[in-house]
């Protein structure tokens, strides 16, 4: 019937469109977090016998308690931070702190990095994790070495140096902003700054409004309705509540404020009380007043039984200052005209070991505790925030050294690598910038075989040794699938950033394929190939027989690595790992990366290659690698044709046919810029007048008209095939 192929594209219309809408799905879903049954062991194993609380909060944290007190905290990584790896997914951890913001544990859930998935044992993953345990979340933990003195430093994961800083970056960061929202540290950036020093020699007359104006002195003012809210939903909701006529009464109306300063004590205490004072504090103490009023008392009766004051403490950096009775003074008189009344006054000192710094913020913490049983309570905190103002204070200047440490924690992630890898940024700049001027300067080049033939020897060895072995700059296929996938999902560039001896390689690769085609990198940049070359060269130095396919068998058979290129790309749809393992294809990692250091029959795949490779130059290379078949996809943008023809090559001379030892000239003389390799041999047969058939004839003939062989004709270029 006429009708049915209406339906049937109907047919094809919908399922096109439901296959695009699964592909985008698939591009847009992220690494999720769940639940590992690995969770519960780590936990039971630092935190035996611990009742787990339900996940909660912006970054679910499930609170660990034992005997209804909270003694650590669990929480995945995912949900704190989004930090992509080398794999272009971020890895997902378990981090369990303590109640002073301490790292227990650190333990890897869920990673899709290539090197560790086939090739580097996990257990060097995990191993690398444990060193974070005893290291606190305000410390900087740098991998490999650091100008801080004071920075934790941790070796890298051999052969995943990246990898190793990606994941120290995620485990700070994500126990860093944790802990801040538990409030179990405070916030500070960069490194430490040296304690600032208060201004002893200046003083200015003020009142009660002149130093509340100021921040001088700071208030906190609650009412009941506050801390009834505070209270709600505890056991202690319902212990003490405000009425609805007494919500809007003072609980406490607290002050606090330093009395080191002169402009601060002078005014609030009187010369004498002041002076007084100021003698009995040791060097590098600190004195504060404490002055409330309202129903509630700040001293309490505790530290009259035990000593030390339960409702008031201390806190700068994260670290608690609780005070005792030796640290107490009643404050009687107080000389500060306009201030008003209040119940209860005291004087407290900081004493020097505990680091106080006068110049960074603090806070004063009121602790309200509110009975449950005859000896349970729950308590409930309040902070008055103060910062000394700055006229009052003369800070040091940072030295060299500290200016240094603070430049360097404030880096991102992908330039701290770069500053770490920057030798070897170096070097590998020199090298490409040498292999440009061979390039733009061919025809001079190879005007001179033998020194080009030498100079190409030494840049190969360089390849594979320095490029490969040691900055293991070998590009793979799975670079272009992340690529591509990344441009689906969240692209950012500091993905490709975090491994700069890889970004400069694909950078200079893609200048180079729309320049001159993909032959300069497979041809000098590729290790593994250039680890071929070299084996095959030696070879027929060695007298190794060669062989070579028929031309028409040899051209069908380039079809394969565009085979294989595209079901690694089909794969990479449903799963990135498994296009990861299916890039075993690929010997670069067994070869290169690990330098052969891995499972045997991964060894024995990259050894057979490199034997076959004995007998014909560069089979994988030419009818396997899927790396080679993406970059020739692009080389049809090639700007430039330098490899130079004439109208005899091919017809009749084959020598350049004859002589291309990966056989990219067609028998018709045409060069296939897919499959060159760029080695330059036909540019110096071109050029020498010894064995180029055309130039030889030309000879021959301008010696029989006795011309010489002054002003020899360039015979016309052909162009290559694209």
């Amino acid at each position: 019937m006429r009708s049915e192929p209406y339906p049937l594209l109907l047919s094809h219309r919908f399922w096109g469109l439901l296959s695009m809408v699964l592909l985008l799905s698939f591009f847009s879903m992220g690494l999720l977090a769940k639940t590992y049954p690995v969770e519960q062991t780590r936990i039971e194993q630092f935190f035996p016998g611990v009742v787990i609380s339900k996940a909660t909060g912006p970054y679910q944290v499930r609170t660990l308690s034992k005997e209804g007190k909270p003694i650590g905290y669990a929480f995945q990584t995912i949900d704190v931070v989004n930090i992509p790896a080398y794999s272009g997914k971020p890895i997902n951890m378990q981090i369990l702190l303590d109640p002073k913001g301490v790292i227990v544990d650190a333990y890897v859930l869920e990673h899709h990095e290539p090197i560790l998935l086939i090739g580097i044992p996990e257990a060097k993953l995990h191993g690398f994790n444990a060193r974070y345990a005893g290291v606190g979340v305000n410390q900087r933990v740098v991998v490999g070495h650091s100008s801080d003195p004071d920075a934790v430093t941790i070796d890298a994961i051999t052969g995943a140096t990246v990898t190793a800083m990606v994941v120290n970056e995620i485990v700070m960061h994500a126990a860093h902003k944790v802990a801040l929202s538990l409030s179990l540290v405070e916030e500070k950036s960069g490194a430490k700054p040296k304690p600032a020093m208060v201004r002893t020699d200046r003083y200015e007359p003020g009142n009660w409004a002149t130093l509340t104006g100021n921040g001088a002195i700071r208030r906190l003012h609650l009412t009941r309705g506050q801390v009834d809210a505070a209270f709600k939903g505890t056991e202690a909701q319902d212990v003490g509540t405000a009425t609805a006529e007494q919500v809007d009464d003072t609980f406490i109306d607290l002050y606090v404020a330093h009395l080191n300063p002169p402009s601060i004590g002078r005014n609030l205490l009187g010369d004498k009380q002041f002076q007084v004072l100021m003698q009995t504090l040791q060097p590098g103490e600190q004195a504060v007043a404490v002055l409330g009023r309202g129903e509630y008392s700040f001293k309490g009766s505790g530290y009259v039984r035990g000593g030390i004051f339960d409702r008031v403490q201390l806190r700068q950096f994260g670290d608690t200052i609780s005070f005792r009775d030796s640290d107490f003074q009643r404050l009687d008189d107080v000389y500060a005209e306009g201030m008003p009344e209040f119940d209860e006054m005291a004087i407290f000192t900081i004493r020097a070991h505990a680091a106080f710094d006068p110049g960074s913020p603090w806070s004063l913490e009121l602790l309200v505790r509110r009975q449950t049983g005859p000896v349970k309570g729950v308590f409930s905190s309040f902070e008055l925030a103060y910062q000394l103002p700055e006229s009052y204070l003369t800070r040091p200047l940072p030295s060299a050294e500290e200016l240094a440490a603070a430049e360097e924690a404030a880096r991102p992630l992908w330039v701290k690598i770069w500053y770490q890898k920057s030798v070897q940024i170096g070097i590998i700049g020199l090298a490409l910038l040498l292999l440009t001027t061979i390039l733009f300067f061919q025809d001079r080049f190879t005007r001179r075989p033998h020194f080009l033939h030498w100079l190409r020897r030494g840049y190969l060895l360089f390849t594979v040794t320095y490029i490969g072995w040691y900055a293991l700059g070998q590009l793979s296929v799975v670079n272009v699938l992340t690529f591509v996938h990344a441009l689906f999902q969240d692209f950012r560039w500091e993905l490709f950033l975090t491994d700069p001896v890889l970004f400069i390689l694909w950078t200079f690769t893609a200048a180079t394929i729309l320049l001159w085609g993909r032959g300069v990198f497979c041809g000098w940049l590729c290790p593994f190939g250039a680890l071929q070359e070299l084996i095959n060269e030696a070879a027929r130095k060695l007298k190794v027989r060669q062989f070579e396919l028929p031309f028409a068998v040899h051209e069908r058979l380039w079809a394969i690595k565009y085979i294989i290129l595209l079901v690694l790309f089909g794969i990479s749809l449903e799963s990135m790992q498994m296009a990861e393992q299916a890039a075993e294809v690929e010997p670069f990692k067994t070869a290169i990366i690990l330098g052969f250091d891995r499972q045997w029959w991964f060894v024995l795949y990259a050894a057979l290659l490199l034997v076959i490779n004995l007998f014909t130059r560069k089979v994988y290379c030419r009818y396997i690698c899927p790396l080679g078949a993406a970059l020739a996809i692009p080389t049809k943008l090639r700007q430039f044709d330098w490899l130079k023809r004439r109208k005899e090559c091919g017809s009749p001379c084959q020598l350049c046919a004859k002589e291309c030892e990966i056989q990219a000239i067609h028998p018709d003389g045409r060069i296939n810029a897919n499959e060159c390799h760029y080695c330059l041999d036909c540019q110096m047969t071109y050029h020498n007048e010894r064995k180029c058939l055309p130039l030889v004839m030309k000879n021959k003939q301008a010696k029989r008209g006795g011309q010489g062989q002054v002003g020899i004709e360039r015979i016309p270029v052909t162009s290559i095939e694209t």
